[in-house]
């Protein structure tokens, strides 16, 4: 699997691809993908994550947090690393840098930046830019004790398959929402985390 290859056309901006997503015509994703009712009327807050690949000789790891049960937003669920585009971030791969160091000590310049994915647009008015970086082992991780209860890696081969993505729904303000889900041992990735785990997927496999 050639990352670089693979993701050289996304340094700039990807095209928007659609494999099983319905995607609306602004060329976003988001939790709305399924429910337009979803996408936030408001205006929305920039943001960006970063997608860590973690480079073995046998395989590729990506590196999950599994945010505290005491946050405002998201509380327990599993996430990259990143946060909202500060006025000091020269752009988004900035942000996604300097949150990644503050929540689990991983210092910028143990990661190779390759690209970005789609952006992605949550429920609460977030507009994501996930940003790829490739991390060579061994690193030294500090958790942010305050925002991060783990950090965990799990293989690429396994998140990038198709095979092992379903798609679920749960009840939400009276009405059933679907979702992409990724269950991986004891975790369950899903929502907007899993949602761009599918659109690498797509990136990586050609979809």
């Amino acid at each position: 699997m050639d990352l670089r290859r693979r993701l050289a056309c996304v340094a700039g901006d990807i095209g928007v691809r659609r494999a099983g997503v319905r995607v609306n015509q602004a060329g976003l994703r988001g939790d709305h993908d399924f429910d337009p009712a979803l996408r936030p009327t408001g205006s929305l807050v920039p943001a960006a994550v970063l997608v860590p690949v973690v480079l073995h000789d046998d395989d590729f790891g990506v590196l999950l947090t599994r945010r505290t049960a005491h946050l405002s937003a998201h509380a327990g669920q599993i996430s990259f690393p990143g946060g909202r585009l500060e006025t000091d971030d020269a752009h988004a791969a900035a942000a996604a840098l300097r949150e990644t160091e503050e929540e689990i000590g991983l210092p910028p310049d143990q990661v190779e930046v390759i690209g970005r994915l789609d952006t992605y647009v949550t429920r609460t008015g977030f507009e994501v830019t996930p940003i790829v970086g490739l991390i060579m082992p061994p690193t030294a991780l500090r958790p942010d004790p305050f925002e991060v209860a783990e950090v965990f890696e799990a293989p690429l081969s396994f998140l990038v398959d198709p095979r092992n993505r379903e798609l679920r729904a749960r009840e939400f303000e009276g009405k059933l929402r679907e979702f992409w889900a990724i269950p991986f041992g004891e975790y369950l990735i899903w929502g907007a985390t899993a949602g761009m785990l599918v659109n690498l997927s797509e990136v990586l496999l050609d979809q």
